[in-house]
């Protein structure tokens, strides 16, 4: 594949997603869940492994895409030597129908198109039953599925690929409808495409009006908002990390996951900035979503799981496709489901808390299930585990794993008043967060070093003890943390950007080598803002901001040698992290630029005093 990571597009419904490259060409699409197979994987193979493509015949001088305001309704301009045309590109909002609806407009002179479709079920293996039940209908089936095609230009099949030739001009249009349901049902009738971008339109902009104002970067708060609420599965609440797999952190390397399942971590992060914009109705459904998934014994709550609370996700490679520029493998699953991370239970605990405080209902169940956690989390908190970052190695003491056990037991205390033994149960849970805090400023600090480590015992840096603060574990002035940010400033910002740790040193059990994590520079922006350095906290994000690309997307990663984004992509993570520092540089804008007002008015007045023109304002 030619196409750049950054040069794809998201097309959701809240229950799959897909991919469209600047060229017009759907390289990736799973059906029905974001975690089902693909039916189109040429993102991680070749045009081969299926595609859609629908673009110019002719060369393309320039072209222009966003998306409609408000919404993840895609639109796409073509400009040729003959004329303008536009794609626009859409899943119907509808929980009837599952599909993509594929518009071409006549916008000036006129464009000749050209139509490749490819469809290999079973990412990108499976070569289905391809018919034609009427000159407009196309039907491709293989075992389980089907999907049916619909449209007015006519369709021929060339070799394993359905090809066709249109032209558009000025005010005409063709539409294209490809619609996914169970091969054993009667084929779905046609549907009123008018309609279902209507209704579309009117359900993101319903939801994406509701974002307040964010001053000036209330546009990409906005967007990033629609794309949080695009990786949400809307018939049980869960929120998928990303919408893609084994996209790769290093171009050619192993690192390479698919994130297409529902992390504690990723989702409680995310349940975080639904809040703090005010979207509670989303707080609930996530809530509820894990209530039903963690029920059940403490020592057996999983780190992530599926869409629908599933806890078998066992991880296999797919050896017949390729990967995404020859990063193999292609995985299928997550190992990492089986792993300990007991820094979950502090986000979870984090954010329960900050639900109730945002006056959430409580739910007996999450009660219940946190009486049980905390014995389990008080014997569990003294042992080592994979950490933050899910490493496939030795497991180790990792100080930010210890900062949010903390986490949890310090929460836990705050809002344990209203449970049953209420007084009792909080103290209980603040000796064992002091305990907890002790230990790690005893085992986790070097003094030679003037710095918090990665683990105890280690000289190397994480991006995640910038939690220490961020958390409230320290006060961001105690000179331990400057210590510690002045070091990962100096050892792990490369080209103006942070890694989450040093690859090199071993500490994952991969092979060394990836981008910049982009969520670890937000944390750092978030940190200067607490630090009162706001003019640093400003130039970190526009820099981050500048990285999004043309319609305000971001990857999990970012190289800043080859310019490019790496990781799976969309990431949910890292535009958490532009919703909640732009939060935070809009809270700390507002005072100063109060204060500015209030300054340049008192000199206004010194001045016109002095001059002796005092005017009545």
């Amino acid at each position: 594949m030619t196409v750049r990571i950054e040069d794809y597009a998201l097309l959701g419904d809240c229950r799959t997603a897909a991919l469209v490259s600047n060229e017009g060409s759907i390289d990736w699409l799973c059906f029905p869940r974001f975690d089902s197979a693909a039916c189109f994987a040429a993102l991680l193979g070749t045009r081969d492994n299926g595609r859609w493509k629908i673009a110019p015949s002719n060369p393309v001088r320039r072209t222009e895409r966003a998306y409609r305001d408000g919404t993840m309704i895609l639109e796409t301009t073509f400009t040729t030597d003959g004329g303008v045309a536009k794609l626009i590109d859409f899943m119907p909002s509808s929980l009837a129908l599952q599909g993509i609806v594929r518009i071409v407009v006549g916008v000036k002179g006129t464009v000749h198109f050209d139509v490749d479709l490819l469809i290999r079920f079973n990412y990108g293996r499976t070569v289905p039953w391809v018919e034609s039940p009427d000159a407009q209908t196309h039907t491709a089936v293989a075992g389980p599925d089907l999907l049916v095609l619909r449209c007015d230009v006519p369709l021929e099949g060339h070799g394993p690929e359905t090809i066709g030739h249109f032209t558009v001009t000025e005010g005409e249009r063709e539409v294209f409808t490809l619609v996914h349901q169970p091969s054993h049902e009667r084929l779905s009738d046609p549907f009123d495409v008018k309609a279902a971008l209507a209704q579309t339109e009117y359900f993101w902009q319903e939801f994406s009006s509701r974002c307040p104002d964010v001053g000036p970067y209330s546009a990409l708060v906005k967007r990033s908002l629609l794309t949080l609420k695009a990786l949400t599965y809307l018939p049980t609440g869960g929120i998928v990390a990303a919408a893609t797999t084994s996209l790769p952190e290093k171009l050619g390397g192993q690192r390479n996951w698919d994130y297409r399942y529902c992390w504690l971590r990723d989702a409680t992060m995310t349940l975080l900035a639904f809040m703090s914009l005010g979207y509670f109705d989303e707080a609930r459904a996530w809530r509820d979503w894990l209530s039903r998934s963690v029920a059940g014994n403490p020592d057996q709550m999983q780190i992530m799981y599926g869409l629908a609370g599933e806890r078998h996700l066992p991880e296999f490679e797919l050896p017949w496709l390729s990967g995404y520029e020859n990063s193999q493998p292609v995985r299928i699953g997550n190992a990492a489901a089986t792993q300990t991370q007991l820094d979950v239970f502090g986000e979870v605990a984090d954010a329960m808390a900050q639900a109730i405080e945002g006056h959430l209902p409580p739910h007996p169940r999450i009660e219940a299930i946190a009486e049980v956690i905390v014995p389990f989390l008080e014997q569990a908190w003294r042992n080592p585990d994979e950490g933050i970052w899910e490493i496939r190695a030795q497991r180790q003491h990792f100080t930010h794993s210890k900062v949010m056990a903390w986490v949890a037991f310090d929460r836990i205390s705050t809002v344990a008043g209203a449970m049953k033994n209420g007084r009792e149960f909080a103290d209980n849970c603040r000796r064992i967060a002091d305990e907890i805090h002790a230990e790690v400023c005893s085992k986790a600090y070097d003094p030679v070093l003037g710095s918090f480590v990665q683990h105890y015992g280690a000289t190397s840096l994480d991006a995640s003890l910038l939690h220490i603060a961020l958390t409230g574990f320290l006060p961001a002035d105690d000179p331990r943390f400057l210590g510690t940010v002045a070091a990962i400033e100096k050892r792990l910002m490369k080209d103006g950007l942070l890694l989450r740790y040093d690859s090199d040193a071993g500490v994952d059990g991969l092979p060394p080598g990836e981008g910049a994590f982009l969520v670890c520079s937000f944390w750092l922006a978030d940190v200067y803002v607490l630090l009162g350095r706001d003019h640093d906290a400003r130039a970190l994000f526009d820099h981050l901001a500048g990285l999004c690309n043309d319609v305000g997307l971001l990857a999990e990663q970012y190289d800043p040698h080859q310019r490019r984004m790496l990781g799976n992509f969309p990431q949910a993570f890292s535009h958490v992290g532009i919703i909640n520092t732009a939060l935070n540089l809009h809270r700390a804008r507002a005072p100063a630029a109060k204060r500015a007002h209030q300054e340049s008015a008192e000199h206004v007045t010194a001045l016109d005093i002095d001059s002796g023109n005092v005017s009545a304002t």
